[in-house]
């Protein structure tokens, strides 16, 4: 075994206790000396093994109510100290200080302690300082020193100590100095983030100690991970293993689903982030129907979602459909037994959960960082700019037009009547095309666009979309206005009896 080194002396302080019992026993069968401090050291003492104090050999108390125990020379020197080096190993003698070849240490749950709800005082005093400064010196010192940071690798270590008595490789001891550096830089990370509510230093910092390695990314030629907590958001409660193509489609269907939260049944369907179905109705059962009518062809191998409890009768014509994510808030059991029959339909019962307030994407060599779109057009925002105002019912469907067109990719055009939605044009280069292709859309599905309404999800430069518009028979329409050619639209609108609300808030989704 290259450059391996067998451990002769440890020093344990953990916080976390579960799991450590199996690993001092055998450190105290391999006749290793062991040193700890405060909690640890009378875990170690109950288990009726020999354990020295840290302050026998500091001849210091812990003092500032615990703050300072470990912070010494003779502590850190034993730790960082160079074993070829001949001038480190003269000190260690000429100080007294002992050889510590094992240092096992986790930290104070700094960011449990934040989702906690915990006063700032709760909060400060969980950051650790002795425990990360103990890892990054045993880290840094893993030619000498075996640093084991987390009670995640216990088991490792455990093996390790079995198989090997006590003899560690220099391979070995680097891989757990990797493992110690991911866990103290995540750990400034979360304390950063916490300061930096308050201070918004323009600083973009991020870490996820939790990752996945998917089957491939967007195509199989590619590698492709998902780091986040997926248990936080979800319950899966059947089905494959999640894509990456199927995660964006979930997160698309999650935010969209955001905007009709506590509303009336709503059911959507999705195919490649975009709504290709959405409905809105007195029992879920009916929303589905009517979103699947929306585009039947693309709601093949689409990702279903729901904002009410899924039941029996949903469920039987859902079986019928070719999909690969049904997402609801609950299932009743004879929904999930219909559901269930196909092994790789995936089922996702959606926690409650915060949504992050920024959204990260690459770009170039860096990445763009915004604030998240939390603004959802409300009746308060619209502004009348023709003289024809809508009915109540038509509000009712721009404001729900508003909803979907914001989630869907730009340019986009959005056709809604009854709070269903119609068709959308998505993604196009020209606002005029993504009319055209949503009109051209409902009608292929035979949909009567008379009195239906209109969402933009931005300007228009001109009045040929409200010409269009109204050729077709759509008599309301939704948008953010600010052209500084508005008046030719309002004016067209006018003469043509369409009446236009705008928000002053553009939603572009690029």
């Amino acid at each position: 075994m290259a450059q391996a080194k067998g451990i002769k002396s440890a020093l344990i302080s953990v916080y976390h206790k579960e799991g450590l019992r199996p690993i001092v026993e055998i450190l105290n069968q391999l006749g290793v000396e062991i040193y700890s401090t405060g909690g640890t050291e009378k875990f170690i003492t109950d288990l009726g093994i020999n354990v020295i104090p840290v302050e026998d050999i500091t001849s210091y108390p812990s003092i500032l109510g615990g703050r300072v125990k470990t912070l010494h020379p003779k502590v850190f020197g034993g730790i960082l100290n160079r074993g070829e080096n001949a001038q480190d190993q003269e000190e260690l003698k000429s100080y007294d200080i002992p050889q510590i070849d094992l240092v096992i240490v986790d930290l104070y749950p700094f960011e449990d302690t934040v989702a906690s709800g915990a006063n700032e005082q709760d909060i400060i005093e969980k950051i650790d300082i002795g425990g990360i400064s103990l890892i990054r010196a045993a880290a840094k010192n893993f030619k000498d020193v075996l640093c084991v940071s987390s009670r995640q690798d216990y088991s490792s270590l455990e093996e390790i100590l079995k198989e090997n008595k006590g003899v560690v490789s220099l391979s070995q001891r680097k891989n757990f100095a990797a493992k110690a550096f991911q866990i103290s830089s995540h750990y400034d990370t979360a304390i950063f983030n916490y300061f930096n509510t308050t201070e918004a230093i323009p600083t973009h910092k991020q870490s996820f100690d939790k990752g996945k390695e998917l089957r491939y990314g967007e195509n199989p030629h590619q590698q492709g991970f998902f780091f986040g907590d997926f248990e936080k958001v979800f319950n899966k409660l059947h089905g494959k293993e999640l894509s990456y193509n199927n995660l964006l489609d979930v997160d698309a269907a999650v935010n969209l689903m955001s905007e009709f939260h506590g509303e009336d049944p709503t059911f959507a369907i999705l195919k490649h982030n975009n709504a290709c179905g959405l409905a809105q109705r007195n029992t879920i059962h009916q929303a589905y129907l009517d979103a699947l009518a929306g585009d039947p062809v693309s709601a093949f191998g689409g990702i279903l979602i729901s904002n009410s409890e899924l039941d029996k009768a949903t469920a039987e014509e859902i079986h019928n459909l070719f999909c690969e994510v049904v997402i609801a808030p609950s299932f009743t059991d004879e929904a999930l037994e219909i559901l269930t029959k196909k092994k790789n339909r995936i089922i996702l019962v959606q926690k409650e959960f915060q949504f992050s307030d920024k959204i990260v994407r690459t770009c170039l060599n860096g990445v763009l960082v915004q604030d998240r779109d939390a603004k959802t057009d409300a009746f308060e925002d619209l502004k009348t700019a023709t003289k024809l105002s809508p009915s109540d019912t038509q509000v009712e469907d721009l404001l729900f037009a508003s909803k979907i067109c914001k989630h869907t990719k730009s340019n986009t055009i959005v056709l809604a009547k009854n709070k269903q939605l119609l068709a959308s044009g998505t993604g196009q280069t020209s606002r005029v095309d993504a009319l055209n292709h949503a009109i051209e859309k409902a009608l292929n599905f035979k949909f009567d666009l008379k009195d239906s309404v209109m969402a933009s999800d931005a300007f228009f430069p001109f009045p040929d979309c409200v010409e269009i518009a109204g050729n077709a028979g759509i008599t309301s329409v939704i948008q953010p206005g600010g052209s500084i050619k508005d008046e030719l639209s309002i004016d067209y609108c006018n003469e043509n009896n369409i009446s236009m609300v705008m928000t002053g808030i553009r939603h572009f989704k690029h």
